[in-house]
């Protein structure tokens, strides 16, 4: 397994989205899919506080028993968790880090990052008690998610000395390139890591969704009407994966090694994180960056799944 780097950390080229356990997964189904990541060479899983209802940092915790110094632990704060708990004020850093790490089981979480920005709270006064984590030792690393090129600016210039975010995690695949308009530039441009969540468009870019007009397989996330099957089963991204598989299967390949090894291509980024359900799903996204795209290859992707304007 290839690695990359988040700041201090070593990350495994693809990692491991936790955001099913406790949802679909129970502890002991979770147990199974984190231990086949580690055989499988994967060392980074990225969970949040709201996964699961909280039971994604617990199950992972109990899955790590004996393992911990295998992993490396990323989580995230900051959406809301219930009335009480929730944003990126000073003081509930405070509670929701020991919250995490209560759950986890751990003393130490690896890398710490803040799910969403709050418009609420000057982000200097945030990144000042992530600084104090960082000190204390209860946090190795800090970074932040869903932030646009200006918020990431804004939080640079406000950290000074301090800690400062080294990775953002922000949505990236095929059919959503959005991070092209500047924050991949960004992250090249100030050394920060990047690492993409719906990298396989929830699902869409596993190739076992079928043409257009097809139903989506039984019991998938898209399966039904739900907002993950409105927001990407749309026609022009289906026709996109229809070209897209067919690019992959003249050179005896799959769409998910595709769209996997599509992202791993990116300077910028350090882990694909991609969510599984059962063993056979790590083991699949494991292998899956293998393929080394060339030049010309990388070109005509850009005409089979185009970037949007925004992002050209």
């Amino acid at each position: 397994m290839q690695t990359g780097s988040i700041g201090s950390l070593n990350v495994s080229l693809v990692g491991l989205g936790c955001n099913n356990f406790g949802w679909s997964l129970d502890a002991t189904a979770t147990a199974r899919v984190v231990h086949a990541a580690l055989d499988a060479g994967i060392n980074f899983f990225d969970t949040a506080d709201i996964y699961g209802s909280t039971k994604s940092e617990v199950f992972l915790g109990l899955a790590l028993a004996g393992r911990r110094h295998q992993a490396v632990i990323a989580t995230k704060f900051g959406m809301k968790v219930d009335d009480a708990r929730q944003g990126a004020r000073p003081d509930y850093v405070r509670r929701a880090v020991e919250d995490s790490l209560r759950r986890l089981n751990v003393d130490r979480i690896d890398l710490y990052q803040l799910h969403t920005p709050d418009p609420s709270v000057p982000i200097g006064e945030t990144l000042g008690a992530l600084d104090e984590l960082v000190r204390s030792g209860k946090v190795g690393e800090i970074g932040c998610s869903n932030f646009s090129v200006d918020q990431i600016r804004e939080a640079r210039k406000a950290a000074g000395d301090a800690a400062h975010f080294v990775s953002v995690q922000n949505e990236y695949s095929l059919l959503h390139r959005e991070p092209e308009g500047g924050v991949l530039d960004e992250c090249t441009r100030t050394g920060m890591a990047f690492l993409p969540f719906f990298p396989l468009a929830s699902g869409l870019l596993t190739g076992k969704y079928g043409a257009k007009g097809t139903p989506a397989p039984s019991g998938s996330r898209l399966a039904g009407t739900t907002p993950l099957s409105g927001r990407f089963l749309s026609d022009e991204n289906l026709a996109a994966v229809e070209r897209l598989t067919a690019f992959a299967s003249r050179r005896g390949r799959t769409l998910l090694e595709l769209a996997m090894s599509w992202l791993a291509a990116r300077p910028a980024v350090a882990s694909v994180i991609a969510g599984a359900t059962s063993v056979e799903q790590v083991r699949a996204n494991a292998a899956a960056v293998s393929w080394r795209l060339d030049p010309a290859e990388l070109a005509e992707i850009d005409t089979l799944a185009p970037a949007s304007p925004a992002a050209s």
